[in-house]
């Protein structure tokens, strides 16, 4: 079986990360998802950021923090998850769009509110000095 892959945003304030709850989810994600064919990292991640948070990414302030591997979470097609993680500064009021009901701040403490993948992202910030 392959791996579900995707991008992610990691954007961290006051020592806690971004994650988003899709419509009919039961834990949080990454904003982010998969690229459409031809689409590179940089403008897969724009436009789902876009359609998820209804933000403008900062294209000179994008990088990527590492690619993670975790177990799929309410994916019935795939066993894991390959991420793809950046940083990215923004632009915008940040509000819930498109198939995202909510958005939260989390930080270690609530790991347990997050999807695997998601999980494994959080370490990943904390790895780069990006939680407090």
């Amino acid at each position: 079986m392959e791996d579900l892959d995707v991008v992610a945003w990691i954007q961290v304030s006051g020592g806690r990360m971004l994650a988003v709850r899709s419509r009919g989810r039961d834990l949080l994600y990454l904003p982010g998802g998969k690229r459409e064919p031809g689409e590179d990292d940089w403008s897969a991640l724009s436009r789902e950021v876009r359609e998820e948070l209804d933000l403008e990414l900062d294209r000179t302030s994008f990088r990527e923090l590492g690619v993670i591997r975790a177990p799929a979470h309410d994916q019935p097609d795939f066993a894991h998850v390959r991420m793809a993680c950046f940083t990215a500064a923004y632009r915008g009021a940040m509000a819930a769009a498109g198939e995202v009901d909510e958005y939260v701040y989390v930080g270690r403490g609530e790991r347990h509110l997050l999807a695997p993948a998601a999980q494994a992202a959080l370490d990943l910030a904390e790895r780069h000095g990006l939680l407090a």
